[in-house]
């Protein structure tokens, strides 16, 4: 699935804004943190913003890390010899052995009684210049007009998505 050699990789998620259905078999797909119905979506892209890779469609309501946790993401990352680096919502994914070599590298979170030192905020401000120019990859694959379209089908919007990601990376190689 990955191809090995070391390179590092973003880990990115997206919800897919849906049209609301009514009725309490569509209340899985709320998104208590975007405010909205939606399906999420997590990918793996290059460091240069080209999407390698893009997980199966999850209810909205997922968790970003129950999301990569159900595809085992750092299992996948480790057994290819890559590095991944994410945003905060994904603190916590990669509880590997303390000796072991992180999968995926994330940032800093400042608590309530114990603000971020200079050195955290350095760290996270380097890890938020190597995301940057991936999210621009992403935003490719968001300006597809058919997603504006779909309902709530996880299943339909998998297939969907995957055509979606060969269709982006065609159209962002001429």
């Amino acid at each position: 699935m990955f191809q090995g050699g070391g390179a590092v990789g973003v880990v990115v998620d997206l919800v897919i804004r849906t049209r609301r259905r009514t009725g309490a078999d569509n209340r899985g797909n709320y998104s208590g943190r975007h405010k909205c119905h939606g399906l999420l979506v997590i990918a793996l892209t290059d460091d240069r913003g080209r999407l390698v890779w893009i997980s199966a469609v999850r209810p909205g309501r997922t968790s970003e890390i129950t999301a990569c946790r159900h595809d085992k993401l750092t299992t996948k990352l480790r057994a290819a010899g890559l590095g991944a680096i994410a945003d905060l919502g994904f603190v916590g994914l990669d509880d590997g052995a303390p000796d072991a070599d992180p999968a995926v590298i994330t940032g800093y979170k400042a608590a309530r009684n114990r603000p971020l030192t200079r050195g955290q905020k350095l760290s996270n401000k380097a890890l938020a210049a190597v995301r940057a120019p991936v999210e621009h990859g992403f935003a490719h694959l968001k300006n597809w007009r058919v997603l504006t379209k779909v309902r709530t089908n996880p299943r339909w919007a998998t297939a969907l998505v995957r055509a979606l990601l060969v269709l982006t990376n065609r159209e962002v190689a001429r």
